[in-house]
């Protein structure tokens, strides 16, 4: 595809092209409106670009979020894509992940939906992060969600941490004007590396010294 033409898209297909943009190797999920849709597009996408990437459906969040980390700990850059209530499923291995810390930029996309208006409970994502202490991106548009992609791989692997990407269902089911950029090709082999003595990222006091 042309890279010098706008496209419209869906919100889910415009997260779901940026992750083709930036080099997700690992891309997995459980489906789950409003989520349901970015999986299927990167797979969509994947085949257009002619990129190499490991996509998989899940038998539930938990196992979805675990094939994404395990990608991430070797060094790839990956994502796991799910619905606000599927995060309750998912929230044993995030809190591990929080704690232990990514080597590849980690994205855990939540899409929430506010109403609710189709799930049986109304919940913020959001919440479940602070509570993580993992940073969170919020995208007001299928435009902003593209973008959010790129600067979340970024601050996952300058701080070595998960990053939560929160699109609502209106973010993920409107439609905008997109414009496709040029597809990264990272040159990244699997490569996971035991090491007992390598603990989770160092937290900073107020006063400069290191928390353990």
């Amino acid at each position: 595809m042309s890279n010098d033409s706008r496209r419209l898209m869906q919100g889910n297909e415009a997260i779901a092209r940026a992750l083709v943009e930036n080099g997700c190797a690992v891309a997995t999920s459980y489906p789950g409106t409003p989520a349901s849709e970015i999986l299927s597009g990167v797979m969509a996408w994947q085949k257009a670009e002619g990129s190499a990437m490991h996509v998989e459906w899940a038998i539930n969040e938990k196992v979805a979020l675990e094939i994404a980390y395990a990608g991430s700990q070797s060094g790839l850059r990956t994502a796991v894509a799910m619905k606000q209530v599927g995060l309750n499923v998912a929230s044993d291995p995030f809190m591990s992940a929080a704690y232990l810390g990514v080597v590849g930029g980690f994205i855990v996309i939540s899409a929430d939906d506010p109403g609710p208006h189709s799930s049986q409970t109304e919940q913020d994502s959001r919440l479940l992060a602070m509570l993580a202490k993992v940073p969170v991106l919020d995208p007001d548009s299928p435009a902003q969600g593209q973008e959010l992609v790129a600067l979340g791989y970024e601050l996952s692997e300058a701080f070595q941490v998960p990053v939560m990407l929160r699109p609502t269902t209106r973010v993920c089911h409107a439609c905008q004007d997109i414009q496709p950029a040029p597809v990264q090709k990272l040159e990244r082999r699997a490569d996971f590396r035991k090491d007992p003595s390598d603990g989770p990222p160092h937290q900073t006091s107020a006063t400069g010294s290191t928390l353990n």
